[in-house]
């Protein structure tokens, strides 16, 4: 996303078209998907948007990237490991017994 991004600014700026360092965080920050918008609002509370630098979000992003892969990774292995077992009682146990050896 971020390649796509950096060549459609680099694009309109050979077209005389410049954005300033605010207005690129700010369109990146408005153009990821709802799964997102924790880490958006979190940086928008954290961060001062005027001064941030785009490498320093594109960081930011790419480490919460990670962290929602090994998390997804992580509940995937889970559910695989996931045993279950039957309980009983001891008298469950002894009625089981007779029936087998009847």
């Amino acid at each position: 996303m971020i390649t796509r991004f950096t060549d459609i600014v680099n694009g309109l700026e050979a077209l005389g078209k410049t954005y300033k360092g605010l207005e690129k965080v700010m369109k990146i920050l408005r153009s990821l998907r709802s799964k997102w918008h924790t880490k958006v609002a979190a940086i928008q509370e954290s961060k001062d948007l005027t001064k941030l630098p785009l490498e320093e979000l594109i960081g930011s992003l790419m480490t919460y990237e990670i962290n929602l892969a090994k998390k997804q990774q992580e509940g995937e292995d889970k559910k695989k490991k996931s045993i279950a077992l039957k309980a009983t009682t001891k008298k469950e146990e002894k009625v089981e017994e007779e029936k087998q050896s009847e």
